[in-house]
């Protein structure tokens, strides 16, 4: 079965220009700024262009939490400074950088975190930190050896999906990660993960 074709390079570029402009408004107004109307005058172009490349501003949105997500996984593929020690040393590191795409970001605490996301975009939030789940598995399970767990998967998704909470709480009230809720969120990820991994792991490659 032939895979779809990918647009044009001409269309690939009008729909990251939708896409910036979306993310500009997102920055600037939040969710509830968002129009097609809105995103076309943004972007300097006529409705029906936009609505070629998206049928609405779910979509829209669709569009933005997958560019968000692709930080998020570049976050994990980056590799270490320095050796870690510790378990948590490597859980810190990961939510610091994370904490960075929220920091550089506005659009995206607007789309991840405020609250009233709209229900299809909070499902596909969900299956992509499911993917993150995933791969943050396999990052620890490169650096330490870890123990059995049921759903080591669920273990690695539901500490995002927590340390979330807690940063979508400060951006609800202060309408950024504030320091302190960024190290409340870093503690309740690591606080949750300490339950299921012991506070010592051996490291890969040791006896």
């Amino acid at each position: 079965m032939a895979s779809p074709r990918k647009p044009r390079a001409s269309s690939q570029a009008r729909i990251q220009q939708i896409l910036d402009a979306a993310r500009a408004l997102l920055a600037r107004d939040g969710l509830a700024s968002l129009s097609m109307y809105s995103v076309a005058e943004h972007a300097g172009m006529p409705p029906s262009s936009v609505y070629h490349f998206f049928a609405n501003v779910p979509a829209i949105c669709q569009g933005l939490t997958e560019q968000v997500h692709a930080a998020f996984r570049d976050c994990l593929e980056q590799p270490l400074d320095k050796p870690v020690a510790t378990w948590r040393e490597l859980a810190r590191i990961i939510e610091q950088r994370m904490l960075a795409v929220y920091r550089d970001d506005p659009a995206a605490c607007q789309l991840i975190l405020a609250s009233h996301a709209q229900a299809d975009i909070t499902a596909a939030d969900r299956e992509h930190d499911e993917q993150l789940g995933q791969r943050l598995h396999q990052v620890f399970s490169q650096h330490f050896q870890l123990p059995t767990i049921d759903n080591p998967v669920d273990l690695f998704t539901l500490a995002l999906e927590l340390g979330d909470r807690v940063y979508a709480r400060s951006v609800q009230l202060h309408g950024h990660i504030t320091p302190y809720y960024a190290e409340e969120g870093m503690r309740v990820f690591e606080a949750y993960l300490g339950l299921y991994l012991p506070v010592y792991l051996v490291p890969q490659g040791r006896l």
